[in-house]
């Protein structure tokens, strides 16, 4: 069995002192570790105390044996040396481009093609490094959408939002949206181990619907509605916006059956002569109605985790956030 010299008093005391207060923890660690193999412990208990290798005690020793208390620092060096050159880094990006949720199988990969044995921490590392990051995957509608109507439609928004910046013309975006007791909330920052719950809807299937027009200045015109939308409720909804106009306002809207029915399109001639113009968007292209990211906002940020605890307090939520639009709670709209 390999022990230490055994140690003086004052060596003793000495790594005693060391193992309470040096700052770092890999001195405390080999520090302590004389101290046990000094009072009858083995190489192989104190191994298993600090979850390290038989050799790595056996050179702590070797080292307070050879330089005394300089054996229990590191040697100054560069660092570890990098398990992974250029090509790997090509690789592993290559491959997480192919498949972006999988990073045992780019650690398989490495072993097999390449012979490197690393840890899925050490890929993880590697795609931090190229600017990945692990986070939601958004749904997308544009492999549906017509990309050329996509971008004349745009080009004639941001025409409209040139005219409204100079003042001389309204540009608002439309949207309804539907606020219920089933929470929109895919993640928060928790306790380890613990987990946040919110009450599921079991027992109510009330729905708080909001009818809105904003402008990239943050200027909400919300109505809210506790039944059904139809036709006639948004119908409504713009022949009341219609009547007060203050110059000619351009309305950005999407396809919505409500928005298309016979019954509404037959209202767009009266509106027109009042000042209010509709403007459809193209099939699939929600990123043009920037009172999505409203909606977002308020779904998945702004209403708190007790709005949830009962319809009215809901409510009172929705009720709050959309008074105090554009103070309190904003859009940072990029011009």
């Amino acid at each position: 069995m390999k022990y230490v010299i055994p140690l003086s008093e004052s060596e003793l005391t000495t790594l005693r002192n060391m193992y309470e207060n040096h700052p770092s923890r890999r001195v405390r660690m080999r520090a302590f570790s004389l101290i046990l193999s000094h009072e009858g412990y083995t190489i192989q208990e104190i191994a298993g105390m600090f979850d390290v290798s038989r050799q790595t005690v056996s050179s702590w020793i070797d080292s307070w044996v050879k330089l005394g208390l300089r054996g229990l620092y590191d040697d100054p060096r560069d660092g570890r040396p990098l398990k992974l050159n250029s090509e790997d880094e090509e690789l592993i990006q290559s491959q997480i481009g192919e498949e972006p949720r999988s990073v045992k199988k780019i650690v398989a990969l490495l072993s097999e093609e390449r012979g490197k044995q690393v840890s899925e921490r050490t890929v993880k590392r590697t795609l931090k490094k190229a600017k990945l990051r692990w986070k939601r995957v958004r749904k997308s509608l544009k492999s549906k959408r017509d990309e050329q109507k996509f971008q004349r439609a745009k080009e004639r928004i941001d025409q409209l939002e040139v005219r409204r910046r100079e003042g001389e013309v309204d540009l608002f975006y439309y949207d309804e949206a539907g606020f219920c007791l089933d929470p929109s909330v895919p993640y928060a920052w928790q306790p380890t181990g613990e987990y946040i719950r919110l009450p599921a809807c079991t027992t109510t299937r009330s729905r708080i619907n909001v009818l809105a027009f904003m402008d990239k200045d943050n200027h909400l015109i919300p109505v809210t509605v506790k039944g059904r939308v139809d036709t006639n409720t948004v119908s409504a909804c713009f022949d009341a916006m219609s009547m007060d106009l203050e110059k000619k306002t351009f309305v950005i809207i999407d396809n919505a059956p409500v928005h298309k029915s016979k019954a509404f399109l037959a209202n767009l001639p009266r509106w027109a002569k009042r000042g209010l113009c509709i403007k459809f968007l193209p099939p699939y292209s929600p990123e043009l109605n920037l009172i999505e990211i409203l909606w977002r906002k308020i779904k998945y940020e702004w209403l708190p985790f007790s709005a949830y605890l009962s319809f009215n307090k809901l409510q009172e939520a929705v009720d709050q956030i959309l008074k105090n639009f554009g103070e309190e709670y904003s859009i940072s709209f990029s011009t």
